[in-house]
């Protein structure tokens, strides 16, 4: 009889066997445009560090001065005894950064996610979700006991279809909830329209913009005022542009966040953020709100355009948009990790994406551009991949 481990054993060799394997690969520096792997200095072209604030000095010791004054941790979740002085400062900063009325901090943003849900809709409402939704967002969904109704990627056919439905179906209050920026494609969602119709069918709007706070918009205020709307619920993190480290939110008005702090169980059964993160957050946000915030905004999107027809010029298949997100699109699982790992030799460090993170047969190397990056580092990194794409038969 097959026991658990042989059955984990052999899931595990099928997993390889279809080249879905996903290494992880050991850093030896601090996170930026140029990092330490395996002993030599590599190229990153796949981080979340949209801004470069990760390893910014003045965020590291922001981290460092909270961590000394407030101690490693709480100890605690908030409504025992472990709200700070500094978890206060961080809610207003956020909120007020990307213009809402109050705040609340969960350890991670997956955690926002999952907890926004089922503590603000019951049986009698719905949740309308885009299908490539993170899957945060998905499994937050399936915590809550509203009626769920699914539709195709930005498909605003589909939307008003499944909108139409569940008002026929006499949902009492109705929520959208999208991804602002989808993180596997690097799409923007059509977030006017979503409001149109969120008008037309009175529904309430939630933006996952854990792709777009910081660098896109206004001030960096996210997907969302990159489209010109307002919207209820805003979900994010700490752990992308605003530097780099971990810890989401979700900023809505003062009773929703009130009700949530009452009611949501990632909130009420976790630790309170960690003094470091918060402190180094609080400088990221001031550094992208202000006028460095937007010179940075504009380099980066600079180094995105440079990329993109660059990388288009060569051949390779790229998905479309204006995201610093840009995949490049291989197709074979196998194929992909053999670029990822072939590109590391050349001085360039990416990653393979195949299932369950993309779709069977959408795998890819999903490339990210950061404001640190340099024209020359570009230049060098679509140099790397001429060589490997030519070897390996995707390019001529």
């Amino acid at each position: 009889m097959t026991t658990f481990h042989d059955r984990i054993a052999a899931e595990l060799a099928d997993i390889d066997a279809q080249g879905l394997t996903k290494p992880e690969r050991v850093i030896a520096s601090r996170q930026g445009p140029v990092i330490e792997v395996a002993g030599q200095k590599v190229l990153n072209f796949c981080a979340n560090n949209y801004l470069g604030l990760a390893g910014d000095e003045r965020v590291v010791q922001a981290g460092i001065k909270a961590q000394e004054r407030w101690g490693a941790g709480t100890a605690s979740v908030r409504f025992i005894c472990g709200t700070l002085e500094i978890h206060k400062e961080l809610e207003r900063a956020i909120a007020d950064y990307l213009g809402f009325e109050d705040t609340i901090l969960f350890a991670a943003a997956f955690d926002a996610n999952g907890g926004i849900f089922e503590p603000l809709f019951g049986a009698e409402d719905a949740i309308v979700s885009d299908s490539l939704n993170h899957a945060s967002i998905i499994d937050g969904v399936r915590l809550c006991k509203a009626k769920r109704y699914r539709f195709a990627n930005s498909d605003m056919d589909d939307l008003e279809a499944q909108l139409k439905q569940a008002r026929a179906d006499g949902a009492r209050d109705i929520i959208i909830a999208t991804d602002g920026a989808f993180s596997m494609d690097g799409y923007v969602a059509k977030l006017a329209e979503i409001r149109a119709l969120a008008d037309t069918y009175d529904a309430l709007i939630m933006v996952d913009d854990c792709h777009a706070t910081g660098f896109m918009g206004d001030k960096g205020r996210g997907s969302y005022a990159h489209c010109g709307v307002e919207v209820d619920f805003v979900t994010g993190t700490f752990g992308k542009a605003l530097g780099g480290a971990m810890g989401g939110f979700i900023c809505a008005t003062s009773p929703v966040v009130a009700l949530l702090k009452q009611r949501a169980r990632p909130y009420l059964f976790s630790n309170a953020l960690s003094p470091a993160v918060c402190g180094s957050s609080l400088e990221a946000i001031r550094i992208a709100a202000g006028d460095e915030g937007d010179a940075l905004r504009q380099q980066l999107f600079a180094n995105a355009a440079r990329y993109r027809a660059a990388m288009t010029e060569a051949g390779f298949d790229l998905l479309p948009g204006e995201h610093p997100i840009i995949p490049v699109m291989l197709g074979d699982a196998r194929l992909a990790q053999d670029m990822a790992a072939r590109m590391l030799e050349l001085g360039v460090y990416v990653i393979g994406f195949s299932f369950p993170v993309v779709p069977r047969g959408a795998a890819r190397i999903r490339t990210q551009m950061s404001a640190a990056h340099t024209f020359d580092q570009i230049d060098l990194v679509v140099a790397a991949f001429k060589t490997a794409g030519k070897e390996l038969g995707v390019i001529k």
